[in-house]
């Protein structure tokens, strides 16, 4: 079990929703909070209502060079492990492709990990330590209809951290996979249909800091939710195809 109190997180993507969430989740347990995202007002904002934050590192992880620059900030706080939670969503079918908005999401939820990781990674696997903690999707887990872009950007995101563990799983780093389901944000207001399970951001925080706590590499959530998504990856495809094709 991981004890999180007196621990450094550098929690990218902290603005809103579960990330501001988990900001404040975090700072209940006595975890110190370095705080990133593009709007620093925000960030201020919320650190001032913590009482461990350790400093605000405003970030684009859609811009290489903010990132380097982050980064040359962010190893000042010694920082104990990293969350990634960046992300951006439109629902999008196949029919109505929206080329910017397909790509802003394979930038900020898949390319964005791999700019924060790149930094990240190689200083935990350097140094014999640290966490790394990536925040996935159930929808990452196959094809889902009216989600281009966010689908393929979240199951990219998966199956990279799941190499990071498969490469880190000898040594003292720990690796964690977190996959929600549907949260209440302003992500998900977007939507116009029904969502199954939906959950505050508060409550996906708390699950989001059990499984911290946990040992487990990856974490599903709702559990009953995503026994439809654990589970359509052992249907042959022309099943699974048949029940969620248009």
């Amino acid at each position: 079990m991981t004890d999180l109190k007196g621990k450094t997180y550098w929690l990218v993507g902290a603005s809103e929703g579960l990330g501001r969430a988990l900001a404040v989740a975090l700072d209940a347990l006595g975890a110190r909070t370095v705080l990133s995202a593009r709007s620093g007002a925000r960030l201020d904002d919320l650190a001032e209502t913590l009482s461990y934050c350790a400093g605000v590192v405003a970030c684009d992880v859609t811009d290489t060079g903010a990132v380097d620059a982050a980064w040359a900030q962010i190893e000042q706080f010694g920082i104990d492990g990293v969350i990634f939670i960046a992300g951006y969503y439109e629902p999008i079918s196949a029919q109505d492709w929206d080329r910017e908005a397909v790509m802003r999401m394979a930038d900020v939820n898949f390319m964005g990990g791999i700019r924060v990781l790149g930094h990240a990674v190689p200083h935990f696997a350097n140094r014999n330590s640290g966490h790394i903690v990536v925040i996935g999707s159930l929808s990452g887990y196959r094809g889902l209809p009216g989600a281009i872009g966010y689908g393929a950007s979240k199951s990219g995101l998966m199956h990279l951290t799941e190499n990071i563990q498969i490469d880190l799983a000898k040594t003292d780093v720990k690796v964690q996979l977190v996959n929600p389901g549907y949260i209440k944000t302003r992500l998900t207001n977007k939507n116009d249909f029904a969502m199954p399970f939906l959950m505050s951001a508060e409550a996906a925080a708390d699950r989001t800091v059990r499984a911290m706590h946990s040992n487990r590499f990856k974490t599903d959530f709702p559990w009953i939710f995503s026994l439809v998504f654990r589970v359509s990856r052992l249907l042959p495809n022309w099943v699974y195809l048949r029940l969620f094709g248009a």
